[in-house]
């Protein structure tokens, strides 16, 4: 698979790790802000512009929900694999700043 989220935002980063879950997007946004410790806040706005994105490059779908006026969303398989490269990159990610703040500190 091609590397399809170069480039990924923290606020979709987070948007594709609380979909662990199906959710509505109010749910959404209230994981968002509880995994990240209230450090991100998503507004409607960016939140369903990320959710429209989404679904146009088939990670998340919409699933039925329990109530007429919600929409649930999901990850699709696609989605999954997504996630699994994100967690990837943030690992590479902070196993290199790690290495850098020991240089940083003079250790190793």
């Amino acid at each position: 698979m091609s590397k399809q989220n170069n480039g990924m935002s923290e606020a979709y980063s987070y948007i594709l790790f609380a979909l662990v879950e199906p959710l509505h997007g109010y749910g959404i946004m209230q994981k968002v802000s509880e995994m990240s410790f209230n450090s991100v806040n998503l507004g409607p706005g960016t939140m369903y512009g990320a959710l429209t994105n989404m679904q146009k490059k088939q990670w998340i779908e919409e699933v039925d929900s329990d109530e007429a006026r919600r929409k649930n969303y999901q990850l699709t398989e696609l989605g999954m694999q997504v996630v699994e490269q994100e967690v990837q990159r943030i690992s590479l990610l902070r196993t290199a700043a790690e290495s850098c703040l020991k240089q940083l500190r003079g250790t190793s």
